[in-house]
């Protein structure tokens, strides 16, 4: 296969980026390990290796076939029967595997590597000699450029990807720092429009701000109406703000809206990697953005569901 390469932050000084190269090389590798780390335990192709690639091919996740088709590793459509995107690369308009999310991407590269013979010496190798793999890879014709390995052992040593080849997927998602959080606001309490013997033994809730859109956090025994009330609004603005339906209740701990969330999450957070127990609506509540802007973002049918690792467009 010739390697669609994107030398986009080690040779192109004209680039600005508000991000150091460093910072946008750790945060693709903070996004992606953990499903790199479960691609070597199915697969046995070291983490190390997986995220290299990934790097070097997608220019850290930002180029266009990461960004337009989630296509991390350049894998053109031979024998591919799914949806396509074309782009120049050895060729002019050259035919490129589409996939939904980017958990897929890395699937399918998997899948190339261990399902063409050429590629089955590198099996034999030690997981834990990414040092190999990645010469054996150039051997094998993964790449026509002959530093292809060297480029891949130099990201390896610079970023320290191989100590994912020895950690278990548990042990990356328990290592991993939060994602960036968008900024929390306390807004100075005003007197109430409603008296407070309407609001029962209740104190009143601290309102907050995210998006600049105002919230609050749900309590044991509250419901919308009596969220509603003690703002002055109806319940049914209150249920629409939060995109729910007539009779639901809050979780204890859940935001609750007071104004309609905006189009598009803050500015700084332009995507998002869905993380194990997220959905698409704790997702929309964090941000404070609309639910069906998220679908409409990402060109998403309004049944599908949250599959970690996928990248959400939030803007």
């Amino acid at each position: 296969m010739k390697t669609y390469l994107f030398i986009l932050f080690l040779a192109c000084p004209l680039l600005v980026f508000s991000q150091t190269r460093a910072e946008i090389f750790n945060a693709y590798i903070d996004n992606f390990s953990e499903i790199a780390v479960r691609q070597q335990q199915r697969h046995g192709i070291p983490a190390s290796i997986i995220l290299a690639q990934g790097l070097l091919e997608s220019g850290a996740g930002r180029s266009r076939l990461a960004v337009e088709a989630n296509n991390h590793f350049g894998i053109k459509c031979h024998g591919w029967t799914g949806a396509t995107i074309y782009h120049d690369d050895d060729e002019e308009n050259e035919c490129f595997r589409k996939y939904n999310n980017a958990i897929y991407s890395f699937e399918d590269h998997s899948a190339f590597l261990t399902g063409r013979q050429r590629y089955a010496f590198l099996f034999e190798l030690e997981p834990t000699d990414f040092r190999a793999w990645a010469h054996g890879l150039r051997k094998a014709g993964y790449a026509t450029n002959p530093r292809y390995a060297y480029k891949l052992i130099a990201i390896i040593e610079e970023f320290q990807l191989y100590r994912f080849d020895t950690m278990a997927a548990t042990d990356v998602a328990q290592a991993k720092p939060s994602q960036p959080q968008p900024e929390v606001t306390v807004e100075r309490q005003r007197r109430n429009r409603t008296p407070l013997s309407s609001i029962s033994a209740y104190s009143p809730h601290e309102v907050m701000r995210v998006n600049g859109v105002r919230f609050v956090v749900a309590r044991a025994g509250d419901t919308f109406g009596s969220i509603a009330d003690q703002f002055g609004l109806r319940e049914l603005q209150v249920l629409t703000f939060n995109e729910m339906p007539d009779g639901a209740r809050p979780e204890v701990g859940q935001r609750v809206f007071l104004d309609r969330k905006k189009r598009r999450a803050p500015r700084g957070f332009d995507s998002h990697v869905i993380r194990s127990g997220e959905s698409l609506y704790s997702i929309s509540q964090h941000y404070g953005i609309r639910l069906i802007r998220i679908f409409e973002l990402n060109d998403m049918p309004l049944n599908e569901k949250a599959e970690v690792g996928q990248i959400l467009r939030l803007r």
